[in-house]
């Protein structure tokens, strides 16, 4: 979605002319040749001499800073034979350099939330962590040194080679995204767009090392790359930090070769079938679309939202409502060249895909005879327009978003796009459906020759300088306050009070956008009174903002646009929890419209039929996934507890049996015994109204008293035996270990912080034991790790432990996982990583401090256990003074091999 603002002339951004002058607020060291190109919105850019291209987003309102560093290189740029070179690059840059050697362990050690991602035009590294400014320093660094002297060495593209492929076979496991990927292979005869940014698997196992350091050498270089630095961070003196980094590296000699190629109009309907063991049926529409920087791709997005909207889209009302489909999306994707729009629709087992068929290709293509409304348009537009202030308010979302404008040619293009949403005009839309949703141009269908064919508009590029011509920018928002993160900050923020039975936690501070969240939780029952009631409870928290006794479903959602609210239920033991994003001027009015939903929801027999369908289908895909195979194997295995029990584990077939068999006449049987606000919590983090949000809550729950009474559904360790599974999933090209062991300890007990430490060093990053050992030595995984679900009322936790893999390898990646546990128990961690393992275990905790969304969760949580920050105030300083003894005699004392429950799923041929 999403993308555009200001214009000063493309020129200045080419290099011509007289540049604007820089603010006072960021001063550009002397003598480095560092030029301030323009500012749009509160976004600065610069050019340095070398050509790099700097984007800064300050916002001090969160104490997190975000790097992301984008080449202009994506699968889009790769020749014959070279498919997959963009994203091998990827993985390799993490494997170091001469002068930083171990860059996955330094991400660990220093709290660094980092990755990279490949698309079809742009590759980029991202970094978010609490602000620091040491932080900050090293990945400059690191980053300027890994643009120019990252070693792309055979052994290395041979460690990681295991690794890429398995990332390669856990897509092949899913239907969903080969059948995309498929759909884009016929889409695109001649364009790169058409291959899979992962590569031919050909290309990637023969791979040439001199090659791949030529594509390396050719577009890691500044002048084809945008440093994005957003959030809070040192305003005085980040340009001369980058200039110690990046400014030092030399503009290359050579020119980046001219891409030309463009996909001819497409001239008939193609179809595509793919069959595989497993999942549901799928149905996808692919249209080609005008360039990300076309004036026409405006209503590109907002027919996206159209079409493809619940419940409002066209397809969800002529598929979904009229059960012939489970669900429907649309997605479209704005790219620097002629693009894509995908429009989909996935079924239940039962459901006919002819039938599903034939109704989304009526309703994609019968727009000349059923024109858009103004009402659809203006509903889309507001829906689009929410989203994209959605992201420009979080500093840690746009610093990566901007990746995909600059990646079309222009990162003002982000603003652009909006404007031209916000000023698109319902004949606009109309033309630009009209020209686009053609049989001719679609990819599903058979070819049938016409004598007077009509085609879509050929295929151009834009113009940037002139599309940018007649842009203005609006004003910058204004700076908001500085939060610091801190336990005791958060506790002396935070206010806390009583509404009926409803116990609230409030943290007011500054946002960007005026952004809130917030979280509320009803909770009612107990194990007796909710047996056999668990699927009951669960569609019923599915089907509250599916409309109330005054507001049907559309005009709910359309409520939520109109106030600016992301809303969200889920429901679990004895609760219903609802979930809101919103701003400070509508937090009340959609804390009304939630009181409003759960206690006189519509529960309408259409949305139920729907939901159902939704559901069975997702549990048929589930069944061959080598993941949801395993884990439900492992959830059944020793469960003590009768079926109906809320801590039961069902199997597949009685999960099916128990969708089925829900009717509204129980949903509303159990929503009036159960749900009242008796016994609840409500947290809320941003910008807010404290007076405000507490008289919504007054208004909506106080007196809300009716229900069953809470009591807490207790769930103490089991004792189960040791098992080793081994389950086989044919046909599926990605295998999955999962390791699982109960512990008798809580969040509470005097063990509690050794053994996190321990898990962290053992396998939490990518400085663990595992993480250096199965990924970055043997290459056998994509994803490896340990990690502990800690328990705060009961005396139990649980240790996990997962992979992913190609199935072939699972001997290997056991061996791998058994002996480096067995290494950590005999011979125990050592000093040097348990204080790399404080360090960044502290900065990750404080960056999760700094999160409003989780913030808020903790916020709730906290109520709901009577604690307050000060506890996570204890636990960091417990992390900053363990011993090396006291983890490693944590280790010993739990984590027992002896005891695991551990298992494989996949396709794995020996086994029957």
């Amino acid at each position: 979605m999403l993308l555009r603002l200001f214009c000063l002339t493309f020129s200045l951004l080419a290099g011509g002319a007289a540049f604007a002058k820089p603010p006072t607020s960021i001063p550009i060291p002397q003598g480095s040749g560092i030029t301030h190109v323009t500012s749009v919105e509160g976004i600065d850019e610069y050019r340095l001499p070398n050509g790099l291209q700097v984007l800064l987003v300050p916002d001090d309102s969160k104490p997190t800073t975000t790097v992301n560093l984008t080449y202009n290189v994506g699968s889009r740029h790769e020749g014959y034979g070279e498919t997959g070179m963009a994203h091998l690059l990827e993985h390799l840059l993490f494997k170091g350099s001469p002068k930083y050697p171990q860059v996955w362990s330094e991400f660990t050690k220093r709290g660094l939330a980092a990755n990279g991602s490949t698309w079809l035009d742009r590759t980029n590294y991202f970094a978010q962590f609490s602000a620091n400014d040491d932080n900050l320093r090293w990945y400059l660094n690191w980053q300027a040194d890994a643009m120019v002297n990252s070693h792309i060495a055979r052994k290395d593209l041979d460690s990681e080679m295991t690794v890429v492929r398995n990332e390669m076979e856990s897509g092949e496991n899913n239907p969903g995204r080969i059948l995309f990927q498929r759909t884009l292979s016929a889409m695109y005869e001649w364009h790169n767009y058409g291959k899979s940014t992962i590569g031919a698997r050909s290309d990637v196992e023969n791979v040439d090392i001199p090659r791949l350091k030529a594509f390396y050498r050719r577009y890691y270089q500044p002048d084809n790359a945008t440093l994005i630095i957003s959030g809070k961070f040192p305003r005085a003196t980040i340009m001369r930090w980058i200039n110690e980094s990046f400014g030092q590296l030399k503009k290359p000699a050579r020119e980046l070769p001219k891409l030309y190629t463009l996909e001819p109009a497409q001239d008939g309907e193609r179809e595509v079938i793919l069959r595989r063991v497993g999942g549901v049926p799928l149905i996808y529409a692919g249209y080609h679309v005008p360039p990300g920087p076309h004036p026409d791709f405006a209503a590109i997005e907002v027919l996206d939202l159209v079409m493809g909207d619940t419940p409002s889209g066209r397809l969800h009302k002529a598929l979904v409502e009229k059960k012939l489909a489970a669900s429907t999306f649309a997605f479209s994707a704005g790219l620097a060249d002629p693009g894509f729009a995908i429009y989909g629709a996935q079924l239940a087992p039962e459901q006919d895909i002819e039938a599903a068929r034939a109704a989304m290709i009526k309703t994609l293509e019968s727009v000349v005879s059923e024109p858009f409304t103004q009402e659809e348009l203006d509903r889309a537009r507001t829906n689009w327009l929410n989203g994209w202030e959605r992201a420009f308010t979080d500093p840690q979302v746009i610093g990566v978003s901007l990746s995909e404008a600059v990646a079309q040619g222009d990162w003002r293009l982000f603003f652009l796009t909006r404007d031209r949403v916000q000023a698109l005009k319902l004949a606009d839309l109309q033309r630009v459906a009209e020209q686009t949703l053609l049989p001719s141009n679609r990819t599903l269908a058979q070819y049938r020759p016409t004598e007077q064919p009509k085609r879509a508009p050929t295929p151009a590029r834009v113009d940037l300088a002139k599309a940018m011509s007649d842009f203005k920018p609006k004003a910058a928002a204004e700076r908001v306050e500085v939060f610091e993160a801190s336990p005791a900050n958060i506790d002396k923020r935070t206010q806390r009070f009583q509404v009926g039975g409803i116990d609230a936690a409030v943290l007011p501070k500054g946002t960007r956008g005026e952004a809130v969240q917030a979280l509320l939780t009803l909770r009612f029952g107990d194990e007796k009174s909710l047996f056999g009631k668990g699927e009951v409870a669960d569609m019923l928290a599915a089907l509250i903002d599916k409309g109330s006794s005054r507001l049907n479903r559309q005009q709910v959602q359309d409520r939520l646009s109109e106030l600016k609210t992301e809303m969200s239920v889920g429901s679990g033991d004895g609760r219903v929890t609802v979930r809101l994003v919103s701003r400070r001027e509508h937090l009340p009015a959609a804390i009304a419209l939630v009181a409003e939903l759960l206690r006189d929801p519509a529960l309408p027999a259409d949305a139920l039929e729907e939901i159902r369908r939704r559901t069975l289908s997702a549990i048929e895909e589930q069944r061959k996934e080598p993941r949801a195979v395993l884990a439900n194997a492992l959830a059944r295995h020793g469960n003590p507890y009768p079926r109906g029990d809320p801590r039961y584990a069902r199997t597949f077939d009685e999960i099916v049996a128990d969708v089925s068999a829900v009717t509204v006449e129980q949903l509303r049987e159990f929503h009036k015994r159960f749900y009242s606000a008796r016994k609840g919590e409500f947290a809320a983090v941003g910008d807010l109204d404290v007076a405000a949000v507490r008289e919504a809550l007054r208004a909506g729950f106080a007196d809300w008293t009716s229900g069953a009474d809470y009591t807490r559904i207790p769930r103490p360790l089991v004792d189960r035996p040791a098992e080793r599974m081994l389950l086989n999933t044919p046909d599926k090209q990605n295998a999955n270990m999962a390791v699982q062991l109960g512990l008798p300890i809580s969040d509470t007990h005097p063990d509690h912080v050794a053994l996190m430490m321990a898990n962290h060093l053992l396998g939490a990053g990518g400085n663990s034991r595992l993480w250096k050992r199965i990924r970055e030595t043997d290459g056998l995984s994509y994803d490896v790790r340990s990690g502990v679900a800690w328990g705060s009322l009961d005396k139990r936790s649980d240790w996990m432990a997962s992979a992913i893999f190609a199935p072939q390898n699972r001997a290997k990646v056991e061996a791998a996982f058994r002996e480096e546990l067995e290494r950590a128990l005999k011979e125990g961690f050592t000093a040097a990583e348990l204080q790399e393992g404080q360090r960044g275990l502290l900065s990750f905790r404080q960056l999760s401090r700094a999160q409003d969304g989780w913030l808020t969760s903790a916020l709730a949580n906290h109520v709901y256990l009577d604690r307050t920050f000060a506890r996570d105030a204890e636990i960091d300083a417990a992390l900053a003074k363990l011993t090396l003894e006291q983890v490693n005699a944590a280790l010993r004392k739990y984590i027992r091999p002896d005891q695991f429950v551990s298992g494989f799923a996949g396709d794995f041929k020996e086994t029957k």
